[in-house]
């Protein structure tokens, strides 16, 4: 089956030189690519919302597969609806479902039907896809329509598309399609949006739902982010950025009813962090070690680590070892992720109903080396050892709440009992954190 563009010649240009030469004015090819779990980016005609688009989508590292989500704007179809084959046509060529990963979906869902309708004159997944084939034309992508249905089932749905990516072992990027306040003036579209983004940056599908009913903020993809964020969550995103935000107004210089559209995007674990994650979600869930196999380059090294783990912004749990206790850095996370979460004396052991609430960080340390000076030291850049006979207190760099050296040295000396008075030796080393 083949799709064909609905609203090419309305939305974008129609000829492929066209097209290609505006969208080419509106990304950044020089933007750092990064690794990301998804994104939202608006839908809107290119001239109002395209540069938008095209900020967000210079920002990320692409893979093999793009699950986009749309809300439906016609009412036709099922109101849960996905594509499982076919082509959808541009007029920059073809782009194949991913019809492994779609059925997967599929079959894991208790919501989503397979139908065509919602899919053959909506444009919020189409008019994403242009951007898509101007920096990669052989991804695949898995469409997907979102109408009225109960935020729960939103959030179950997004769950439901991150086990299926799980198990399917596919390099995927997720994609919700949404605009944001409709036809307001400039400053109450501002005002309303920026409710409703601070919710999506916490990453707080119900307080996203509450702004967008409480506040009557016309955002019409509410659905697909809400879903997005739910998936997110389960995939293990770090947090989510700002990219760029918009209005029609900024294209037409009429600022007294406009669209707003922001660019958002999820960004992606770590392997290292993904590897404490599920360290301490399989230790805590089934009581034993998981063994890392398939090492990217930075486990295979050898090195000391600290494996930090945060509850809703607040520590949970810090172990880490001062020199290399195993032979990489991959079996150093496991061992210290375990003991962070089950064996910091300040905290009881994490608890299964825990798991969902917590974030975590790898800190892989240099060689530490010895310093004659407080002068040689920077709380920002450099972590501290403080040393005296075998007792040593080890402080890791740039925490929040410690701004100086003196005060670095003054915590280490309590972590190791070291009394104030006592003559110590320093050592300083750097990390790098993986998040």
């Amino acid at each position: 089956m083949i799709r064909e563009p609905a609203v090419a010649g309305q939305f974008y240009p129609e000829r492929p030189y066209e097209l290609t030469s505006l969208i080419k004015s509106m990304v950044d090819n020089r933007a750092a690519k990064e690794d990301v779990v998804g994104l939202i980016c608006p839908h809107a005609g290119f001239i109002y919302s395209g540069p938008v688009t095209g900020a967000t989508v210079s920002r990320i590292k692409f893979k093999d597969t793009f699950i986009i989500i749309g809300p439906n704007h016609t009412g036709a179809g099922k109101p849960l609806s996905i594509m499982t084959e076919g082509v959808w046509r541009t007029p920059l060529g073809e782009l194949e479902i991913d019809s492994e990963l779609a059925k997967r979906i599929l079959a894991k869902s208790k919501y989503l039907e397979e139908d065509f309708m919602a899919h053959h004159y909506e444009h919020s997944i189409e008019v994403q896809l242009p951007f898509l084939q101007y920096f990669r034309s052989d991804i695949k992508i898995v469409p997907i329509i979102l109408s009225f249905a109960s935020a729960w089932i939103y959030k179950e749905l997004g769950k439901e598309i991150a086990a299926a990516i799980k198990e399917s072992g596919k390099e995927v990027v997720i994609m919700a399609s949404s605009d944001m306040t409709h036809y307001e003036s400039q400053d109450s579209a501002k005002e309303k949006d920026a409710q409703a983004i601070d919710a999506i940056l916490a990453l707080d599908e119900d307080l996203l739902l509450k702004r967008v009913q409480g506040l009557d903020i016309t955002m019409c993809g509410y659905a697909p982010a809400i879903a997005l964020i739910a998936a997110a969550k389960e995939l293990g995103t770090r947090g989510a950025e700002l990219v760029k935000y918009l209005t029609s107004g900024d294209a037409t210089g009429d600022y007294s009813s406009v669209v707003g559209y922001a660019g958002i995007i999820f960004g992606a674990m770590s392997p290292l962090a993904k590897l404490a994650r599920e360290t301490v979600e399989t230790y805590i869930k089934e009581g034993k070690a998981v063994k890392p196999k398939d090492l990217a380059p930075e486990m295979k090294e050898k090195a000391g680590v600290f494996v930090t783990i945060h509850k809703k912004g607040d520590l949970r749990g810090c172990i880490g070892t001062f020199d290399p206790t195993t032979d990489n850095v991959a079996e150093e996370v496991v061992r210290n992720a375990i003991s962070s979460a089950t064996d910091d004396p300040r905290f009881h052991p994490v608890t299964l109903a825990e798991l969902q609430d917590l974030d975590y960080s790898v800190d892989v340390l240099t060689k530490p080396v010895p310093v004659k000076s407080k002068d040689e030291l920077d709380p920002k850049k450099y972590g501290v050892i403080v040393a005296s006979g075998w007792r040593r207190g080890l402080l890791l760099p740039d925490l929040e709440g410690v701004d100086t050296v003196e005060e670095q040295i003054d915590i280490c000396r309590q972590k190791a009992g070291i009394a104030p008075n006592e003559p110590i030796q320093l050592y300083k080393f750097e990390v790098k954190r993986y998040k």
